[in-house]
């Protein structure tokens, strides 16, 4: 019977980022400078952008690049370009929250 159930998601927090500058690309895209002030940022991950602790967009990321180098993590205490899929309005102070959904199954 459980598993005619269907499954829970549970969102698990992976860290967090802070905008320290934002550059413009010639194809219009805005790529936002972190600063990674807890965990880790790996490129699967979903993002939420918060500005002054109100959620402004919520989506997935683009790209994640080092030193002009496309990554596949970055951990807290160094920086890196992000750009936010289907988001241009990212403002220098605003955080990052970065999450995955994890599947729970349910029980009876």
């Amino acid at each position: 019977m459980t598993g005619l159930l269907d499954p829970e998601y549970r969102e698990v927090t992976e860290g967090f980022a802070e905008v320290r500058d934002t550059f413009r690309l010639p194809s219009r895209e805005v790529v936002a400078g972190l600063n990674v002030i807890d965990g880790r940022i790996t490129r699967n991950l979903n993002v939420r952008v918060l500005r002054s602790g109100v959620v402004m967009h919520d989506g997935s990321i683009g790209s994640l690049k080092r030193f002009k180098d496309d990554v596949r993590e970055v951990t807290a205490g160094y920086e890196c370009g992000l750009i936010v899929d289907n988001f241009n309005d990212v403002q220098v102070g605003d955080t990052m929250e970065f999450y995955r959904r994890e599947r729970v199954e349910r029980t009876a």
